[in-house]
């Protein structure tokens, strides 16, 4: 699915909505949502060498926080596509946003954000956003 309103996201996640997915009001329950938001967050992070890093020197990303905004209910079926990118970068975190468009509705049916705080995984405590980090995703965020 190629939506107008995911043209700014350097990376973009399509999926099928599942029947198990929705819930006794028929569509896609809330808590879904966040699996969506992280099945796209996980391929960004790949990108921009954050997986990588957090297997070679155990400095990796961590979720503070994550928000939803539903626009519409998503039901099956259907097929959505969930992009991701960088709000801000700061010190000792990044901002990331996701917009989930469906193509039944060919419209947005959610806004996310999480906030993605930089961890050192050997010493348990959050550490500043690698320099490479930054730099892929300065990087990513040039191609759109």
């Amino acid at each position: 699915m190629n939506h107008p309103d995911l043209a700014g996201f350097p990376v973009v996640v399509e999926m099928d909505v599942a029947w198990g997915d929705m819930d006794a009001y028929q569509h896609v329950n809330n808590v879904v949502y966040f699996r969506y938001f992280e099945n796209a967050r996980v391929p960004w992070l790949d990108r921009i060498g954050w997986m990588k890093l957090r297997e070679e020197q155990a400095l990796g990303p961590i979720i503070a926080s994550t928000s939803a905004r539903y626009r519409r209910p998503v039901s099956y079926p259907d097929r959505v596509a969930v992009g991701v990118r960088a709000k801000s970068v700061e010190f000792d975190r990044v901002v990331i946003e996701y917009r989930l468009a469906s193509a039944k509705w060919n419209a947005i049916a959610a806004d996310g954000e999480a906030v993605v705080v930089s961890f050192d995984y050997r010493n348990n405590k959050k550490c500043p956003v690698p320099e490479s980090v930054a730099k892929a995703i300065e990087h990513l965020q040039s191609t759109i």
